[in-house]
């Protein structure tokens, strides 16, 4: 393992774009996966759901979510995370990567305590924590965590099923013992956000969402997929894959994983519109066997047309890449943006729009950061949150704005 001795951050002539064009896609996925939680339409009764004015295109649109969006763009922020893992490694020591992940496991730790119940940082932290235990293990050992790992949901599930076996059951009454004390029901759950007006009682929702999100994690499992991510996004980055990307037929790779990813997201689609048919088991294989590939063919896809398009002659690269190269901070905007939006400290709109309604917003609320991210970077050198981050990861100063010529 590498101990340079150069303790300062990625500079500007090292950073890859196709890896910020990649976060900044994964950027976008996310705010579509999360806003209508945000919107709190996630909350509302299938009633409540068919009484809305957008209800028919709703339903298109949440097929379509199952489809291209769900589990598909959490996966290449996952690996992202691996392969910046791996970048932070190859230049410093394990420690100084441990106190990088317990510094991020304290960001996470207050944006879900603070801001919002969906926290996903707290989780990377930990499972960055335990990426430390597999850095030394050879590629053909890696891979083969990975895809146990991978794997290890669908077995969980099926001794759930098949044998009754709850793992998250003990979670769930922590949960609503926690809801029921803060004096929210299954009646209004849905409103309570909409309806609060105070943070006070935001942060009463917050205080039972947070052991919410902990049975989402369990039951989901969601920490050895997480970890199975972490581990092949740092076997691209230890062998700089995304650097040698003319080395491999991506047009093959991509039609394979398309060809397998695609039809299986179809049935897992509609497995989750209709509420799980064929038992649990098959419908987290579903999910193992649709969403890795499928996620795969979306970043061959954006390697392809980076290698055929430069930055330069495909403006989109640069769209993309700017909210890329700020992702925590765009990451926690999208929070403090969908509190304004949709919770009643601020505009109130929660449960007001149909899904259609809400993903628009979510794709102009990236939009926005777009436009926000490139005026930023005209005059600073890292977001405001990646600057924080790395200085007190380094524990030294960094100037944040550029030098002017």
């Amino acid at each position: 393992m590498s101990t340079n001795i150069y303790t300062g951050p990625t500079t500007e002539r090292e950073r890859h774009v196709i890896l910020d064009v990649l976060r900044g896609l994964a950027l976008l996925g996310i705010a579509l996966a999360n806003y209508p939680e945000f919107a709190l339409w996630t909350f509302l009764t299938s009633a409540e759901q068919s009484a809305m004015p957008t209800a028919e295109v709703d339903s298109v649109v949440r097929y379509l979510q199952y489809l291209l969006v769900d589990g598909k763009f959490y996966t290449i922020f996952s690996l992202l995370f691996g392969v910046g893992f791996s970048l932070i490694l190859a230049r410093h020591s394990v420690g100084r990567f441990v106190r990088r992940m317990l510094i991020l496991l304290i960001i996470g730790a207050l944006h879900l305590m603070f801001i919002w119940s969906g926290d996903i940082l707290l989780l990377y932290a930990v499972g960055g924590l335990l990426l430390t235990l597999f850095v030394r293990c050879s590629d053909k050992v890696l891979l083969g965590w990975a895809i146990g790992l991978l794997l290890l949901p669908v077995g969980l599930d099926a001794m759930t099923e098949f044998g009754g076996i709850d793992f998250a059951a003990p979670f769930y009454d922590a949960w609503w013992t926690s809801a029921t004390a803060q004096g929210i029901t299954e009646e209004n759950f849905a409103t309570w956000l909409r309806d609060a007006d105070s943070y006070q009682d935001v942060f009463a929702f917050l205080i039972q969402g947070a052991h919410e999100r902990l049975w989402e994690f369990v039951g989901g499992h969601r920490l050895p997929k997480v970890l199975a991510l972490f581990m092949l996004g740092y076997l691209i980055g230890r062998n700089r894959w995304y650097a040698r990307l003319g080395d491999f037929p991506l047009k093959r790779y991509c039609t394979w994983m398309a060809v397998w990813g695609l039809p299986a997201s179809l049935l897992y689609a509609w497995s989750a519109t209709s509420g799980h048919p064929w038992g649990l088991t098959i419908h987290s294989l579903l999910y193992t066997v649709s969403v890795f590939p499928l996620a795969v063919a979306f970043v061959l896809g954006i390697c392809i047309l980076y290698q055929v398009c430069s930055v330069k002659h495909f403006m989109a690269f640069g769209w993309l890449a700017a909210p890329g190269r700020m992702a925590l901070t765009n990451y926690i905007s999208q929070s403090l943006i969908g509190i304004l939006l949709f919770y009643g400290i601020g505009l109130g709109w929660g449960t007001t729009f149909g899904l259609v309604t809400v993903e628009l917003t979510a794709i102009a609320v990236f939009f926005l950061q777009i436009i926000c991210s490139r005026l930023w970077f005209r005059a600073f050198r890292f977001g405001p949150l990646e600057w924080l981050w790395r200085m007190l990861t380094y524990g030294k100063y960094f100037p944040i704005r550029k030098e002017r010529n």
